[in-house]
Formats: structure tokens, sequence, C-alpha cells
């Protein structure tokens, strides 16, 4: 252990630089407490432990960012875009207030009266298509795939060495005749 006196009237702070590994035997039985860590008080132990629950909750990211990937931007929609009044043909401003939250309210609640109606219904034949299709690729295309591959590998051998030998040489060769030409574009 490392010692260190700051000044005549300062305490003295012991600092461990041991392995924290090593099974040593402690003093009075107790594990040293670490001194530049502070324990939490009693409110904030409880923040801690919802916290964490939170954090490894699979529905925050969920709440916070629905369409992380921008897949329905295209129906970013508001009423400015659906309705707009030229300069010289213009409604009653109470007309158009009201328009626009009428226009607001029943978008937003009809959409969610209809989410409730067949969200939970097209999640389940949802996720029962993309189980069977995953189930299909992971367990019978994938191994035909790799079946194919393995059969063919000698194909694939003679491909690129009929690649190599008689299709590289050509291109190459017909890249020589034609380097001396050049196009010069001109106005006239």
């Amino acid at each position: 252990m490392d010692t260190m006196m700051k000044g005549e009237d300062s305490e003295e702070v012991e600092i461990d630089l041991g392995d924290s590994s090593d099974p040593e035997e402690f003093e009075d039985g107790e594990e040293p407490q670490t001194l530049w860590k502070a324990q939490p008080s009693m409110e904030e132990e409880e923040n801690i432990h919802t916290s964490t629950l939170v954090e490894i909750s699979d529905t925050k990211p969920l709440i916070n960012a629905r369409d992380t990937r921008g897949i329905n931007d295209c129906l970013k929609v508001t009423f400015e875009d659906v309705i707009a009044e030229p300069v010289s043909v213009r409604s009653g401003d109470r007309v158009w207030i009201w328009s626009n939250a009428l226009f607001e309210v029943s978008r937003v609640w009809i959409y969610r009266i209809i989410t409730v109606i067949l969200a939970i219904p097209m999640s389940i034949i949802a996720g029962f298509f993309f189980a069977i299709l995953s189930c299909f690729h992971i367990w019978m295309i994938g191994p035909c795939i790799q079946c194919a591959l393995i059969g063919t590998r000698w194909l694939q051998s003679l491909w690129s060495i009929a690649l190599s030998v008689v299709v590289a040489p050509l291109l190459r060769s017909a890249g020589k005749c034609c380097e001396g030409f050049s196009i010069h574009l001109a106005k006239e």
C-alpha cells in the first residue's frame, strides 16, 4: 500500500494498488472500500435498478424511435402538404384554422383506431410469415446452396482458369491495340 500526505492538516489517504484478482485476506475480514466512488443513496440506488431494467428492456428503443431506417418517410404528411390555398383564392381564417385542426385530429385518431383493430393481427401474421421464411431459408435454401457450391467447386476452378488463360489475354491485346486511338471533341 502506498500512503500519500497532502499538507499538515489534511487527512491521510490510502490507495491500494494491488491486483483485485489476487485472493488476499483482508485485515478485518472486510473488503476494502473504493475511495474514489461514493456509495449511492437509497433514492439513487432505486433509480439505478429501475434505469438498468429499462435499459435492458427491448421495448424502450421501440417506443422512442419507431422508424429508424426511414422506411415510411413518404407518410410524413401535414395539412399544408395536402391542402394549400394560393394567395389569390382564400377562405376565411376561422375556416382554415378549423380545417387544419380537424384534419390533424381525424388523421391521428382514425389511424389510432385502425391500428388498435389491425396492428395485433397483422403483427402476428407478419411474424408467422417471416418465421416460416427464415426457417425455410436457414434449413433448406442455405444448405442446398452450400451443397451446390461444394459440388461445383471444380467448375469454378475451370471457369477461373479459362478466364485467366483465354479471355484475359484477348482483352489485354484488344486494349493494347486500341491504346493508340484518341478522340478529340471540337465544337464547330
